[in-house]
């Protein structure tokens, strides 16, 4: 299977989005040539701001594979992911992610979230810190 095979999929399913009145964008999570998840943009029929196609296909190839982990899998989306997305493919793993249009406004910050850090952070490191030893 090609690269645009699979971007043809991930574009039937941002059809879908356009039809239940989402941004239309789609993805798919692909594994040795096996499609193993797929999504589309689902935030206001979820009511949730992280149901991003990408997200939705990364949710479903884990529940299929029983492994947050997606070692080796491709990620093929219809846009160019946002920063959201790309840290859950960081996260699963994901080896390559093929995207089709690029986002011109993918760099601008429509709202800037101030960001403070240091409280209780001795706490709260101290709670990571025994998990983490706990795992060793």
């Amino acid at each position: 299977m090609t690269d645009e095979v699979f971007m043809r999929r991930a574009l039937e399913l941002a059809r879908r989005a356009e039809q239940e009145g989402e941004v239309p964008i789609g993805a798919l999570v692909v594994l040795k040539g096996e499609v193993i998840g797929e999504g589309w943009n689902r935030p206001i029929a979820a009511v949730d701001p992280t149901a991003h196609a990408e997200i939705q296909a990364l949710r479903t190839a884990a529940k299929k594979t029983g492994n947050y982990r997606l070692t080796g899998a491709e990620l093929y989306v219809t846009l160019e992911p946002c920063d959201m997305c790309v840290g859950a493919m960081f996260h699963a793993r994901i080896a390559r992610a093929i995207f089709g249009a690029t986002d011109p406004k993918k760099q601008v910050l429509k709202n800037q979230v101030k960001i403070q850090g240091g409280v209780l952070a001795q706490e709260c490191g101290a709670v990571l810190s025994r998990f983490f030893a706990g795992k060793r």
